[in-house]
């Protein structure tokens, strides 16, 4: 399913979309990604920046959510607004597991562990884009991805406040993904 497609959209009323989904109708979920995929398909896109990424991403993000009645509550806030974040952490927690995998978490612990990863001249690269972060953005970094710690528990931790903490991790993976995909810090 793709959002853009033409599909009929027998929820015209929003309170009437958010009962139908929660009593699981398939076609209050057919709806909701008629009418917010593209959204949904863009806060998975700025995260993975990947197109095929993005849309698994958000066909994943939707069906968890589906399958587990008791994550929305509609008193709580939007259906939309739940929606979007549900793509978005699901689009982060892909996100760190492929940097596991690839062994980014190697190079930010000043351990005396070593990475398995063949292409050292990449390694290195890694190595010195993550040196180049400034050391605000580098420590939240190390926090999230490799302390696996919460946005929550890492502004407690550092004494900012949440919103500081997204903002330097959001920084941080821009900084990181620009300069690896533009070949620089060789």
């Amino acid at each position: 399913m793709r959002a853009g497609t033409e599909v009929i959209i027998e929820h015209s009323d929003e309170a009437q979309l958010i009962d139908d989904f929660l009593e699981r109708k398939p076609s209050a979920l057919e709806a909701v990604y008629a009418r917010y995929g593209d959204l949904f398909y863009a806060a998975a896109a700025r995260v993975l920046r990947v197109r095929a990424d993005a849309e698994d991403c958000v066909h994943d993000a939707l069906l968890r959510v589906w399958e587990k009645p008791d994550s929305f509550c509609k008193e709580r806030g939007s259906l939309r607004a739940f929606l979007v974040v549900c793509v978005r952490n699901e689009a982060l927690s892909r996100m760190r597991k492929a940097a596991r995998r690839f062994g980014i978490a190697g190079t930010i612990r000043e351990e005396a562990e070593e990475i398995d990863i063949p292409d050292h001249v990449e390694l290195t690269r890694l190595r010195r884009a993550v040196a180049a972060l400034p050391a605000e953005q580098r420590e939240a970094l190390e926090l999230a991805f490799f302390g696996e710690r919460t946005h929550v528990q890492i502004a407690r931790r550092l004494g900012i406040p949440l919103g500081t903490v997204k903002s330097r991790l959001s920084l941080a993976i821009r900084k990181l993904h620009t300069t690896l995909a533009s070949g620089g810090l060789r």
